[in-house]
């Protein structure tokens, strides 16, 4: 069980994200804290493998924090869940330690994204042994990347995780009608959901020209995805 720290100044904010995570398969927050002093205390108290972390704490900013807990000898991670976007609150975060950054508002599949991604590095990590270089991407691009994007409303995780298995498992670019073919859905909604996922550049758009007529489109779903 992966334990969770989450740091909030919102209470209401910290409940949700706490609600978040509980409906997250191998996750358990463990405590709240609403300011640096207190994410300190809970951390004394408390086994934390990951903190849920706010950038805008009421006594000294998130990335500030993180630098003290490194300072301090704690090597739990962290993920900075925060409205903060600014490049340099952005650099200064990645510099001193944080393993993602998560950009308010966000839904709960934005955060399990982040959360089930960080799981599969850590499975990684503790297995052990030497990693070539391909494993070595693998682990760097699996926070980088979401699992799935947030949907427009009206769409479904389960009918974009179809074609993104569809999608990882061709050996080549696939057309529309291909990818509806082989995930066993109508061409126009496997087009709805394309379009969705190569908007959020989680697909590779490309455009196949023939003799005449308009290019075809072709889709491919990058490597570094996962």
């Amino acid at each position: 069980m992966i334990e969770v720290l989450i740091v909030d100044d919102d209470v209401r904010v910290a409940r949700v994200n706490t609600a978040y995570v509980a409906k997250v398969a191998g996750f358990r927050v463990v405590a709240q804290a609403h300011s640096a002093t207190e994410a300190l205390d809970r951390i004394a108290l408390h086994r934390v493998d990951l903190i849920l972390l706010d950038h805008g704490l009421p006594d000294r900013n998130g990335v500030t924090l993180v630098r003290e807990l490194r300072q301090l000898g704690h090597e739990a991670d962290v993920i900075m869940v925060t409205a903060a976007r600014d490049v340099a609150t952005v650099q200064s975060a990645m510099r001193q330690g944080a393993l993602q950054y998560l950009v308010k508002p966000f839904g709960f599949a934005g955060l399990r994204a982040k959360l089930e991604a960080y799981a599969t590095l850590r499975r990684t990590v503790e297995r052990g042994g030497e990693a070539e270089q391909a494993e070595v991407d693998r682990m760097f691009g699996a926070l980088s990347a979401s699992a799935a994007p947030e949907l427009p409303k009206g769409h479904s995780p389960t009918t974009a995780a179809v074609i993104r298995r569809t999608l990882r498992s061709a050996e080549g670019p696939l057309s529309a009608q291909e990818i509806a073919e082989r995930a066993g859905m109508s061409r126009q909604t496997a087009q709805r959901y394309l379009k969705v996922l190569e908007r959020a550049g989680r697909i590779r758009l490309t455009l196949r020209y023939g003799g005449t007529g308009r290019p075809e489109h072709r889709y491919t779903w990058p490597t570094a995805n996962g």
